[in-house]
């Protein structure tokens, strides 16, 4: 440790030597100074280690044409289609639903039967749901689409005419889609 000490007492290092350079008027201390500068402030600039990744991403949902009219005993079948707009592997999709008129059963296609507020996790993002009307009155029911996040969920509202209540129009109305945030509907390919 003594010979560096001693080598560098033998250039002799002054402050007014290690500073002049700065002190000349010249372009050429002028760009040193302003490089130093430049590099201490970037150098004592907080970095965060942390990485963010995005996990949470708004999605809508895509829901082919159906039917508007059904009568007891009859199965209708809504197909969907989740449409995030990033993509993040380790997310993971729910549904529930809410019947608010009309009796008859909602259940996934290759799944279990869903039940009144109950959620349940899908395992793709194309889906088919089928319900089946067990009484002769119009049928209303709501559809949520949750991710594991607790971003907005995306909600629509079924609603079925009974083909017995004497109020047929000849299948001109379709049945009516009330979306609910976020976004637009759109149906997948005709």
């Amino acid at each position: 440790m003594n010979t560096i000490l001693n080598k560098i007492g033998a250039i002799r290092v002054t402050p007014a030597r290690f500073f002049g350079f700065f002190l000349r008027s010249t372009t050429k201390a002028r760009c040193g100074y302003w490089a130093i500068l430049f590099t201490l402030v970037l150098a004592l600039t907080s970095c965060s280690d942390d990485l963010d990744v995005q996990q949470s991403y708004p999605f809508t949902v895509e829901v082919m044409p159906y039917g508007d009219k059904i009568t007891k005993g009859q199965t209708i079948e809504l197909r969907f289609e989740i449409k995030p707009e990033g993509n993040y592997a380790n997310t993971l999709y729910t549904i529930r639903y809410f019947q608010y008129d009309g009796e008859g059963t909602l259940k996934l296609v290759d799944g279990p039967v869903l039940v009144n507020n109950d959620r349940v996790l899908l395992e793709s993002k194309t889906f088919r749901l089928n319900y089946t009307a067990q009484s002769s009155e119009a049928v209303k029911f709501g559809i949520w689409i949750e991710d594991n996040f607790g971003s907005t969920p995306w909600q629509q509202t079924f609603e079925f005419n009974s083909k017995d209540s004497g109020n047929d129009d000849g299948g001109k109305t379709p049945g009516i889609i009330n979306p609910v945030n976020p976004g637009t509907i759109t149906p997948i390919g005709l």
